[in-house]
C-alpha cells in the first residue's frame, strides 16, 4: 500500500444523450482525460435521475432512445485536475461538476497469473499428501 496522499475527485454529472462532436460526452471526456495522462477515470451509468430542469432521465424498455444519467469520476493531483478543467469547460454544454478534496491509497501489487496460482495451489496440496 502506498502512503495516503492528497488528491482531487472530479465528478461530472451528465446523461447518455449529451454529445461532444460525434461521441457521447462521457466517452469524449474519458478519452481526453487519458490523452492528458490523468491517473484514471470511471463512468457510472444510472437507471434514473434528474437535474436542474427537473426532467427525469431514465431508460424505458419500449423507448428507442434512452436518456440515462451518467457520472464520470476522475481522481488525480490538484495540478492535473486544474489543468483539465478548461478542457472540460469547452466540452460541457449542460451538467454539473463537483470537486472534492480526498485522500488516495494506491495499490500496485502484481499478482501471479492464473496458471501460476493454480500450480502453486496444487503444489501446496500435493506436499500434504
Amino acid at each position: 500500500m502506498d502512503v495516503p496522499h492528497d488528491a482531487i475527485l472530479l465528478r461530472i454529472f451528465t446523461s447518455t444523450s449529451d454529445r461532444f462532436g460525434l461521441h457521447p460526452l462521457y466517452h469524449a471526456i474519458l478519452l481526453r482525460a487519458r490523452e492528458m495522462h490523468l491517473s484514471g477515470g470511471t463512468v457510472f451509468r444510472g437507471s434514473l435521475g434528474f437535474g436542474q430542469s427537473s426532467k427525469l432521465h431514465h431508460g424505458q424498455v419500449f423507448q428507442l432512445s434512452q436518456d440515462l444519467p451518467v457520472v464520470v469520476e476522475i481522481v488525480d493531483s490538484e495540478e492535473k485536475i486544474s489543468a483539465f478543467l478548461p478542457v472540460l469547460d469547452e466540452m460541457m454544454e449542460s451538467g454539473l461538476v463537483t470537486l472534492e478534496a480526498t485522500k488516495v491509497l494506491q495499490y500496485n501489487r502484481q499478482r501471479a497469473g492464473m496458471l501460476a496460482r493454480i500450480k502453486e495451489h496444487f503444489r501446496r496440496h500435493l506436499h500434504v499428501l
